[in-house]
């Protein structure tokens, strides 16, 4: 049998990519390996079976330089240096097969099942009274439940003092303030409590006036929006004009 020897230095720094999917790994070798010994680790890198292997080598400009196709010689017999490439060809495998998460079954655990496992997050939070788990004083808790429904009183009764057409001001904690006219004002469907819809002067809000397929008013693509009473005074607040000058800018 014809001999073959490593004829460059011990190790190779090559980027291995295949036919089967669109990303590659950057991996160090040991040039003394036979091309089969090469195929087998490979299998680990692209999922492809050695015997369906078909390797070739491309240099910095994406070039062809050789193909490995003899098993018995040895990785470092070829003119292969750090940097260069080696391309896996396996026309067993459709392109992009290992990346379609769509075939791999997916695992799904009971409530129940999860319940009772006390290695989970919930059984954490659950031990060490966090979260939902976190235990109210009773007298705290009747204390909560009171100032929210004060809240909501007072939110049902500034809402009734409303009504569509009035000019308005809206200023939300921590936001500019808006300002345009009141279309809607009361309870809807996407949460509890009372709501004033928005037509804003200006394109600063988030829908057209409908919210989850349900149309409360209506007005342009983000110049409608829905603040909770409490952020919403009316009264004479006229249109403010627009300005798009600036003064560091010519």
């Amino acid at each position: 049998m014809e001999k073959f020897s490593v004829v460059t230095q011990s190790q190779v720094n090559v980027r291995v990519t295949s036919s089967a999917n669109s990303f590659g790994t950057e991996k160090r070798f040991p040039k003394d390996l036979t091309i089969a010994d090469f195929k087998n680790k490979l299998e680990l890198l692209t999922g492809s079976t050695p015997g369906n292997m078909k390797l070739e080598v491309y240099d910095a400009d994406n070039k062809l330089v050789c193909k490995l196709d003899n098993d018995d010689a040895l990785l470092g017999s070829y003119p292969i240096e750090d940097g260069m490439r080696i391309h896996v060809i396996d026309p067993t495998i459709r392109i992009g097969e290992f990346e379609d998460v769509s075939k791999v079954q997916k695992y799904e655990m009971s409530e129940d099942d999860y319940a009772q496992k006390r290695d989970s997050v919930r059984a954490f939070k659950e031990r060490n009274k966090l979260g939902r788990f976190k235990e109210v004083d009773p007298e705290e808790q009747k204390r909560l439940d009171e100032e929210k429904e004060r809240k909501e009183q007072e939110n049902k009764e500034k809402a009734e003092s409303m009504k569509t057409g009035d000019r308005c001001e809206v200023r939300v904690p921590n936001q500019p303030t808006r300002r345009g006219t009141v279309k809607y004002v009361g309870l809807t469907d996407f949460k509890p409590g009372y709501w004033v819809g928005i037509h804003y002067d200006e394109p600063v809000g988030k829908n057209n006036g409908s919210v989850g397929g349900k149309k409360y008013f209506e007005c342009p693509d983000k110049y409608g929006g829905f603040v909770r009473p409490e952020h919403v005074e009316v009264g004479d607040f006229p249109e403010e004009g627009l300005d798009f000058s600036d003064e560091d800018e010519i």
